[in-house]
């Protein structure tokens, strides 16, 4: 293998700037040739496609965003559109490719080398850390600090007017970000979507504090709860308790920017020069993750497929705390 590309796709993650880095350095150390796809599949069909060098790395560890851009790619879900990638690849001679992403870029990359053979390594980046094959994702513990650090100031004005906070963070279809946040933000209820919640809970749990002269509150909502978002569960929870006094704030894509935690920073290079050494080594269709603290290569049809777990220690923990 002499030439390979890396690209980024879906969700952009703290952390992915670290991993193009540590590709494309790693790549070079053992003489291959490295080429960065812009804007992720769309733009492997458009050719957007450059050689990368050293110095096209230079003072990016620090940057939140990726520098690659990122899309989501309708065409590529289509014959047509993934066979003018391949052709692009074919025009520059990539023989292997870095993916970085998520979900829906390792379904994308498993289809394509179930089609055209060519060698894909991925490299987990979503601040949602729910996919089976490590124990963290790119993006998350930024993602977790991010949010924790507006939670603490929502905790202070909280606490000044004796007030209940539904806090929604992300997690479409993961808890992994609200039941950190509700652990490290000290919060009274976490609700996720891994677990059947109810609003006679979140009523009861209130209700106790307040009856126990609790005068301050915090409900953290991942976005992805099944019986609504924080504003529809606020709604419902007034109506039952219109003693307190109840305020929403959405968290948003606050939690995806900014510059990225030392964790995510070293996982990123870890990650991205095992996903180099992968394809090196013949590895192909796998992702590249870490499960305690060890490198392992997961199938994409495991990571895409099997449902990563929730810690039940860690619902346990916030149970425990809240009292």
């Amino acid at each position: 293998m002499k030439k390979i590309a890396v690209f980024t796709s879906g969700g952009d993650a703290p952390g992915m700037n670290a991993c193009i880095r540590a590709v494309v350095r790693s790549s070079l150390f053992y003489g291959l040739q490295v080429y960065g796809i812009y804007k992720g599949y769309n733009g492997m069909i458009a050719g957007e496609i450059k050689e990368l060098h050293s110095q096209s790395v230079s003072n990016i560890i620090q940057r939140g965003g990726t520098i690659l851009k990122s899309a989501r790619s309708e065409e590529f879900k289509t014959k047509e559109g993934r066979a003018k990638a391949y052709e692009n690849l074919k025009t520059h001679g990539i023989e292997g490719l870095v993916a970085i992403g998520g979900n829906g870029t390792f379904t994308g990359a498993e289809l394509f080398h179930a089609e055209y053979g060519i060698p894909i390594v991925g490299v987990p980046g979503t601040i949602d850390n729910d996919l089976y094959g490590t124990d963290y994702t790119l993006g998350f513990d930024t993602a977790v600090n991010t949010a924790l650090e507006a939670i603490d100031k929502i905790r202070d004005t909280a606490d000044s007017h004796d007030r209940v906070f539904f806090i929604e963070v992300m997690g479409r279809d993961s808890g992994y970000i609200a039941m950190e946040c509700g652990i490290g933000g000290g919060a009274e209820i976490v609700l996720i979507p891994e677990r059947d919640d109810s609003i006679d809970n979140v009523i009861s749990t209130l209700r106790d504090g307040f009856n126990r002269s609790k005068t301050s509150s915090i409900v953290i909502v991942a976005e992805g709860e099944e019986i609504g978002n924080a504003n529809s569960i606020a709604r419902l929870v007034k109506n039952k308790l219109k003693q307190l006094d109840i305020r929403v704030t959405t968290l948003g894509h606050i939690q995806r920017g900014g510059a990225p935690s030392g964790y995510d920073r070293t996982l990123g290079s870890r990650l991205g020069l095992a996903a180099v050494e992968g394809l090196m080594k013949g590895m192909s269709n796998v992702m590249a993750g870490m499960v305690n603290n060890q490198l392992i290569y997961t199938p994409f049809g495991d990571t895409i497929r099997k449902k990563k777990q929730i810690n039940q220690d860690l619902m346990r923990l916030v149970q425990i705390l809240s009292i």
